[in-house]
């Protein structure tokens, strides 16, 4: 719903946002005030100690105090129940209500001042209960004090006295006008330095120069062109997703048509190319996952890697001149060689140096496929973050190749700065003279997967038979007419509903334009949906069934906002361009739509048998194609699919049910 306005600004919470913390503080207010009752009751006639008038009137008062809280609390919580997320009608009177209840602060902050100067005096000799109770007393007072200040940082919103602003008056605006034209800028502005302060105090603890303001500007821009068009507390957004999933969960659950290409095709010659391509992501995706060096070692060997680590590290090293960048007690060069099987002397240049743009990789001699190996690092660091969210497109031009085809400004960037070091340095030249005979084969995962991607069509006139491993490469990667050059050369594998993989520009605007319309169109309140979405998330069960506006609509209305979801919206966003008689059809997107690179070969969970101690996962394969991940699906394996070693495990599951079969 609209976020609450209140003292002239707008606020990062709803006024359906106090039902489940309130309730919370309600439950504790009145266990409280049963004690200071009981015990109030218990030592009524005790109280001739010294001090001990001041802690009757202490208690007596307290007693009132918090009988005027959980009268507040009450009211407010039952008027936060009321009205659905886009009806905030019923709720119009909590913002008195919280007026109320924000002045009750004043007594009880003034009264627990007093109860710790009370418990301080050395000169109060009462019964020792009494004492604890009033100390217990005054802790929780402070507590929740400490608590409400926090919450109230959480919930200020730095842009809410000019969006307020913006809200009321926007439909009233003549926007032609010079004088309208200059507020709305200042207010996008003002929004983008937010944006920008709070990217540069994230990445504080990093080393910033002309590279970090360029990308910090530009993501801030990003993040402001976002959210700027619609008028979402936190809490609708976790509502509307978990609306999300239970629909998908139903719609998942009827019998439909398949949106993909199965491997069980009836050409033979299809699916023996997927079982070869399936053996060999398994092999190459080591050399993705080694690429993480000892963060990810340490973290699929917990138990055992810091001492095979500290036990084999200190002589395995190439000379100096192998290496740039840092790897302090050799534990990244360490763990490379653990989960690759290489030795020393396999590899030609190793590189740990990591900047913004500026990505870790290693080139290395793989005799069993004979092969040299570039594998490029994903996203382990607040730089290669930046780098992810560095999402301008700019045009790939290359000769011989294609033109004007659009790729990741962050991620090309990355690529270009490998490119230079592989050729400048003549770091190919050296692989090659030592195996003249193998061919190159680039591999990454995540970050890394969408920069060899890159790397490889860059490289691809110098070596024609190059191949690239794309392991859960970004979704917003490529564009079309790019996207169908690489599906001669390069492979991407995809595990279940990866985020990542589905995750561009136009896809963010799809999920916020539904999540937008769910929200809007429930008539429930938002207590039960986020009550219910949890009990679902971790129980399991049937998807609800929440009544909406939707139901029982035509298919062409469907097409067009309802009112209530409008009233969600600041202005039209990018996803309802469509619908503007005023927009500029003809006028390039600023995001436009880009692909996966390559051949997509798509791995989906067929079954899983739990154990007690282990659980076994049954896996599938087959040849996919973009369009099926033109949206987010909403699942709590979105991340989890992601993971290297999720990829690496089920290609290994695969690659081995595969080799079971030819034995059999």
């Amino acid at each position: 719903m609209p976020g609450l306005v209140m003292f002239g600004r707008r606020w990062a919470i709803g006024s359906d946002d106090f039902v489940l913390p309130g309730a919370f503080e309600l439950f504790v207010r009145l266990v409280w005030w049963i004690g200071i009752l009981v015990l109030y009751t218990v030592h009524k006639g005790q109280f001739n100690c010294p001090g001990g008038g001041l802690l009757h009137s202490y208690l007596l008062v307290l007693l009132i105090l918090l009988a005027s809280i959980i009268c507040a609390l009450s009211a407010l919580v039952y008027i936060s129940m009321q009205g659905t997320i886009s009806n905030p009608g019923p709720r119009k009177s909590l913002p008195k209500l919280l007026y109320t209840r924000l002045l009750l602060y004043l007594p009880e902050f003034i009264w627990a001042v007093v109860g710790a100067v009370w418990v301080s005096d050395s000169s109060v000799h009462c019964e020792k209960t009494v004492v604890n109770g009033v100390i217990g007393t005054v802790i929780a007072s402070w507590i929740i004090i400490i608590f409400t200040i926090i919450g109230v940082v959480i919930a200020f919103d730095p842009l809410g006295g000019k969006k307020t602003f913006y809200l009321t008056d926007s439909v009233n605006w003549n926007l032609e006008s010079s004088q309208s034209g200059q507020l709305l800028y200042n207010v996008k502005n003002t929004a983008t330095r937010v944006w920008e302060k709070r990217i540069r105090l994230l990445c504080c603890c990093i080393v910033q120069d002309d590279d970090h303001r360029v990308a910090f500007t530009s993501i801030a821009e990003l993040f402001r062109n976002y959210f700027s068009d619609t008028d979402l507390v936190p809490s609708d957004i976790a509502a509307g997703l978990t609306l999300l999933h239970q629909e998908q969960d139903k719609m998942e659950s009827c019998p439909r048509e398949p949106e993909e290409v199965l491997c069980h095709s009836p050409s033979s010659l299809v699916a023996d190319d997927l079982d070869i391509e399936l053996e060999n992501s398994a092999h190459y995706m080591l050399f993705a996952a080694a690429a993480y060096g000892w963060p990810y070692y340490i973290y699929t060997n917990p138990f055992t890697a810091l001492c095979k680590l500290s036990g084999d590290c200190c002589g395995n090293r190439p000379t100096d001149s192998d290496i740039t960048g840092s790897d302090r007690h050799n534990f990244h060069f360490g763990s490379i060689l653990k989960i690759t099987g290489l030795q020393y002397r396999d590899f030609i240049h190793i590189s740990f140096h990591n900047k913004i743009y500026e990505i870790p990789f290693f080139v290395a001699l793989d005799h069993r496929k004979e092969a040299i190996v570039v594998a490029v690092r994903g996203t382990l660091s607040f730089e290669d973050i930046l780098t992810d969210l560095s999402a301008d497109c700019e045009d790939l031009t290359l000769e011989d190749v294609l033109e004007n085809g659009f790729v990741h400004k962050g991620i090309t960037q990355a690529a270009n700065y490998i490119h230079r070091k592989l050729i400048n340095d003549g770091i190919l030249n050296k692989a090659f003279t030592i195996a003249p005979e193998y061919k190159l084969v680039i591999v990454g995962h995540s970050l890394g997967a969408g920069t060899a991607s890159i790397l490889a069509i860059m490289l691809r006139n110098s070596f024609p038979a190059l191949k690239c491993y794309a392991f859960s490469p970004p979704g917003g990667l490529l564009s079309k007419s790019l996207a169908d050059y690489t599906k001669h050369f390069i492979v991407s594998v995809i595990v279940g509903k990866d985020l990542v993989a589905r995750l561009s520009m136009p896809n963010m605007e799809d999920l916020k334009r539904r999540i937008v319309r769910i929200v809007a169109n429930c008539n429930r309140p938002k207590y039960q949906i986020l009550l219910r979405g949890c009990w679902y998330e971790v129980f399991g069960g049937d998807p609800d069934n929440f009544p909406t506006e939707l139901d029982g609509r035509n298919q062409d209305a469907l097409t067009q906002p309802l009112l209530a979801e409008e009233s969600l919206m600041v202005h039209r966003s990018p996803s309802y361009n469509a619908l503007d008689d005023e927009s500029h059809l003809n006028s390039p997107p600023q995001y436009p739509r880009l692909y996966l690179p390559g051949k997509i070969i798509h791995i989906v969970e067929e079954s899983s048998s739990k154990r007690l101690c282990s659980s076994d996962i049954k896996y599938t394969a087959r040849w996919s194609n973009e369009t099926v991940f033109s949206s987010i699906l909403i699942s709590p394996k979105m991340v989890t699919d992601h993971m290297p070693d999720v990829v690496l495990k089920a290609l290994n599951s695969l690659s081995q049910e595969h080799q079971s079969c030819i034995s059999c």
